[in-house]
């Protein structure tokens, strides 16, 4: 061999090394040439978020998931109900073009479980800290795992509700910090004429933000005024109603945990301290626990006791809540005029029925939509006409809202929230005592004068 060709081969050789060095260096890709078993992750091209298998604490299970790297912080999990008993896992792209995990025995334990996309695909790990599954040659993305969510909320990461067919984009908690299986408690959009955010503890509701008014959750007196331009609550354009938010810079960046308690934490990156910093939680108070007045009270977590019946009610159980059980709730004293004449056969006269307005309340779960396009005062005159109808409020981004079931989970703030009109008796508002009140000082005056006049 002349030395031509030696230094051609050397030359060739150099490249290759080049070459396959950088396809053992961190990637943010899978393929189905290039998987990645249990001791290798991909890491998004920022640096922040990484996927592999991990073990959590006090647990030897293994896992697929995507974590933030600067602190380890899983924010995603694949494969959260098919755990790996051992480290012989791989995650790889199928030859339908699945994203899939694999055991040992080349069982698939996980899947992205999109048919008919063909061969051609591949996983990339997003700075987002989304994964998405493309057609590698459109770059169409046909799978992620920010509609497929955990526990965690992301910046631009939506969670949703059809308002067809009530298919939800949800978080759902671990079942504990060991054990990243489907817990019990949900996160997810409601009410979708008015929309709010709930939290619930398998089918029982436990926590809910209030109505949406286009700025601001309205049972969230404390959401500051620098999220605003943040958050959005609105329609998709494709039938769906939804919530996410955007990272704020000013601000700094902000996840959403729903841990395993149920409780909805809010938590800030402290870059200096390299640390997450918990700025607040959903059940900071008693009151933030749905209905835990029961039906017809309000909980004022600043007053003793925290619960007390609205005006017009008593407790249904007295016994009980002396003893601060609260969940019978209250009920109505006086029987309004309307259902008096009702059960008279009577005509009746609307207006021997009147309301007494609430100040800075989160309103009560269940509100009727269906008069939103209402001005004040027709929204105030409709519902006295209608005997069904017991409470009504009006704000000016939201509309005309009217109950006629239970008002349950009213919560009394010292600032925020709206205002609420409940209906009562004309005699439970004390206008027969002013009126009576200023008959009899009339009459005293005119009895003075007449005295006066005599002598």
């Amino acid at each position: 061999m002349d030395y031509t060709n030696c230094t051609y081969l050397f030359f060739v050789l150099i490249i290759a090394c080049f070459l396959f060095s950088d396809v053992g260096t961190a990637t943010d890709t899978i393929t189905s040439s290039q998987f990645i078993k249990d001791n290798e992750t991909i890491t998004s091209t920022g640096g922040n978020y990484a996927l592999g298998f991990f073990t959590p604490q006090n647990s030897t299970k293994r896992y697929v998931g995507i974590w933030w790297q600067p602190k380890f912080t899983v924010i995603w999990v694949a494969n959260r109900n098919q755990p790996l008993n051992d480290s012989s896992g791989v995650v790889t792209i199928s030859k339908d073009g699945d994203l899939e995990v694999w055991n040992s025995q080349n069982h698939v334990i996980w899947s992205t479980n999109v048919y008919s996309v063909g061969s051609n695909t591949t996983s990339k790990l997003l700075d987002s800290g989304n994964l998405v599954l493309q057609e590698s040659s459109s770059r169409r993305t046909i799978w992620e795992s920010f509609q497929h969510p955990t526990n965690t909320l992301l910046p631009n990461m939506k969670i949703s509700t059809n308002k067809v067919t009530g298919e939800k984009v949800k978080l759902t908690s671990w079942k504990s910090p060991s054990d990243p299986s489907t817990g019990s408690f949900s996160l997810s959009v409601e009410r979708l004429s008015i929309p709010e955010v709930f939290i619930w503890n398998e089918t029982r509701p436990l926590w809910r933000t209030g109505p949406w008014n286009s700025k601001i959750f309205t049972g969230l007196p404390y959401m500051k005024t620098y999220y605003l331009e943040g958050v959005h609550v609105g329609d998709d354009g494709e039938g769906n109603v939804e919530f996410h938010y955007k990272g704020v810079e000013e601000i700094g960046f902000l996840i959403y945990i729903l841990n395993s308690t149920g409780n909805y934490d809010e938590r800030l990156w402290n870059g200096e301290r390299k640390e997450w910093v918990v700025t607040w939680n959903s059940h900071q108070f008693e009151c933030e626990v749905y209905g835990v007045c029961g039906p017809f009270a309000v909980c004022n977590s600043e007053s003793s006791p925290t619960c007390s019946c609205l005006k017009g009610f008593e407790p249904r159980n007295r016994e009980e809540w002396n003893r601060q059980n609260w969940t019978s709730g209250c009920f109505r004293k006086t029987p309004l005029h309307c259902e008096r004449a009702s059960n008279q056969n009577k005509s009746a006269d609307h207006t021997d029925d009147g309301f007494f307005e609430m100040k800075m309340v989160k309103v009560p779960d269940f509100a009727d939509s269906s008069s939103l396009r209402l001005q004040p005062d027709t929204c105030r005159s409709r519902c006295l006409k209608n005997c069904s109808c017991i409470a009504y409020s009006y704000d000016a981004d939201i509309g005309c809202m009217s109950w006629t079931e239970n008002l349950i989970d009213i919560t009394q703030f010292s600032n925020g929230g709206l205002d609420l009109h409940v209906r009562v008796a004309y005699t439970e508002l004390g206008i027969h005592c002013i009126m009576l009140a200023v008959i009899c000082t009339i009459i005293f005056i005119n009895f003075l004068h007449l005295r006066t006049f005599l002598q």
